[in-house]
């Protein structure tokens, strides 16, 4: 290794020849984009997502695509798609844009914007991120060989994890004895999840009664059926729309004094009581890995669709202390976190 007195010795002795050089060199390379920059700009690669404009989803995308080395705006950009109402123009506009961006992957969350994109591209690789039933949707030939250009994630966990709100909700209120709740008809699967919420009540000697619900203007008056129907506690639906009003159902539940269960950490963190479901962050962590590895090489026939294995329990105890409810501490100890 140099000496760094030798350094200092000879700094003073460069010639003016060599000045002149190095300063010619130094701005030449300032003026000129380097060979290093133009190979990044050549390996930026662009994909498209389909309904994910929401902060939080935004967040948890970039995130989890950071985590596996694709940073948007330097090696990776992102295009947002929007899909209309899925009829045939909109699909048709979808489809242009797809071409038009020369997307190399497309993002598609829900069943919703999973058929659209189908429609859009059967060439494009596809990524599903919370997919109910894809098999039975004919996104894909099964789970561990999807064949086609669809991969991805499935939401589906089985109906029975949905037994497991009643179970947590008779903890925390004991002489429960009615329970009701919201659900999206338009939501695959709905009914089997229910059915299995259904089940698990009446092993507790527990009623429950289900209430469709398929616009936001519809949540009060659904809460007023639940109410009178003399219901104790309510027990949230899956889907995407129930997900975007989980701060109305958060604000009806408190006004009608309800221990409210979701299936998903959004609803606490809304205001509700508690959750036990998997994380939509999470789902998006790792629908990230399945966009790094289309882009290194790999087919999505290839890749075998994952199903839901992390599970948590998020209590709000000040909802709890709101509604007058101790939560026992059998269940606080069992919480993965606890909102104070």
């Amino acid at each position: 290794m140099a000496d760094p007195a030798l350094n200092q010795t000879f700094r003073p002795f460069i010639s003016l020849e060599r000045r002149r050089f190095l300063a010619t060199l130094v701005g030449s390379l300032l003026a000129a984009p380097s060979v290093a920059a133009a190979q990044s700009n050549q390996a930026v690669r662009r994909i498209g997502v389909v309904g994910s404009g929401a902060s939080m989803l935004v967040a948890a995308r970039r995130e989890g695509l950071r985590r596996v080395g694709w940073i948007e705006g330097e090696n990776i950009v992102v295009e947002e798609l929007r899909m209309g109402d899925g009829n045939t123009a909109s699909i048709q506009k979808l489809a242009q844009d797809v071409a038009r961006f020369k997307l190399e992957l497309i993002i598609a969350p829900t069943n919703r914007h999973i058929s659209a994109a189908r429609a859009a591209t059967t060439t494009v690789p596809i990524v599903m991120v919370y997919a109910t039933d894809p098999v039975g949707e004919g996104f894909i030939a099964s789970l561990a060989r999807p064949g086609g250009n669809i991969t991805g994630l499935t939401w589906d966990a089985g109906p029975e994890i949905r037994g497991k709100l009643v179970e947590l909700l008779a903890e925390c209120r004991p002489g429960l004895s009615r329970l009701a709740g919201p659900v999206d008809a338009n939501y695959p699967g709905y009914r089997e999840n229910m059915l299995a919420v259904e089940s698990a009540a009446k092993a507790r000697r527990m009623s429950f009664r289900a209430v469709e619900v398929r616009e936001a203007s519809a949540l009060a008056g659904a809460f007023t059926t639940m109410v009178e129907a003399g219901a104790d506690a309510i027990i949230v639906g899956d889907g995407p729309f129930l997900w975007t009003q989980r701060q109305r159902i958060a604000e009806l539940a408190a006004r009608h004094r309800l221990p409210t269960a979701y299936p998903h950490r959004d609803g606490p963190e809304a205001g509700g009581l508690l959750s036990y479901g998997t994380s939509i962050p999470a789902a998006w962590h790792r629908a990230a890995v399945y966009v790094d590895k289309i882009l290194k090489g790999t087919k999505p026939a290839d890749l075998p669709v994952a199903q839901p294995t992390l599970f948590e329990l998020v209590i709000n105890l000040k909802t709890a202390k709101a509604l007058g409810l101790p939560i026992p501490p059998s269940v606080l100890g069992r919480a993965d976190e606890v909102i104070q």
